[in-house]
């Protein structure tokens, strides 16, 4: 298994392909054993071999990308579990891709639950804080295509009640603001987001409180938003993966 490895390895490192002799040379093995295992990978779709040169096959592609996937979910775990233990509060992590609220992460404690998923995230991104914020970072007509698949409606007393309210607390949001909501999604919760800027994705990281502690969320947010400012290289490259 390891020697498989390092003689993809070699391959990646040739954008244009590289012949049997050269990738045994480089992955330190004698060339039987190369030519036995870069047949191998070939015939599992690993490698192709294109007039006497390998390159990396579809199979190779979506080893990479899981674990391109797998490393931005350990990366931000590790920050967002720091952030929950500094500040002492359960932290979120979203993105909007392909029209949809998608939470990445989710780090409480025994002493700092997050909030339950009681109604889906997707479903319901007019309500918490986490869709609010990923949804105010959109342009209008994306804002306005989300609501025609998701529409608003009432999932608490507090929740927005129509889409041109909401609309309206979008434009009225000023630039990197946190979002902050009240029991809109979950009795007895408080939450806020902060906008996260990552190129063309939509971003935030986010947290929440028991209601009676409602004193501390904007004081917490703004402390999270500093500690985000100097991560932003890391969280960044996280969600570019």
């Amino acid at each position: 298994m390891q020697r498989a490895l390092r003689l993809l390895e070699a391959v990646s490192a040739h954008a244009g392909g590289a012949p049997a002799k050269q990738l045994a040379r480089e992955a330190g093995m004698p060339l039987p054993t190369a030519y036995h295992l870069l047949r191998t990978l070939a015939h599992e779709g690993y490698l192709l071999r294109d007039k006497g040169l390998y390159v990396l096959g579809d199979a190779a592609e979506r080893l990479a990308s899981s674990g391109a996937k797998e490393k931005r979910r350990t990366m931000i775990g590790e920050v967002m579990e720091h952030w929950r233990d500094v500040i002492g509060v359960p932290t979120y992590f979203a993105l909007y891709r392909d029209g949809e609220v998608a939470v990445e992460a989710v780090a409480d404690s025994q002493g700092a639950r997050a909030v339950e998923e009681w109604a889906d995230f997707r479903q319901t991104a007019h309500a918490h804080a986490i869709g609010q914020c990923l949804l105010s970072q959109l342009d209008t007509e994306s804002q306005r295509d989300h609501l025609s698949r998701h529409r608003v409606q009432s999932i608490t007393p507090y929740t927005v009640r129509d889409e041109k309210t909401l609309l309206r607390r979008f434009a009225a949001l000023g630039r990197m603001q946190p979002v902050i909501e009240r029991q809109e999604y979950a009795l007895g919760q408080v939450c806020a987001a902060i906008p996260i800027t990552a190129g063309s994705t939509a971003a935030t990281m986010a947290i929440s409180l028991p209601a009676h502690q409602a004193a501390r969320l904007l004081p917490a947010a703004r402390r999270l938003q500093t500690e985000v400012g100097r991560k932003l290289g890391t969280l960044a490259f996280s969600i570019s993966l």
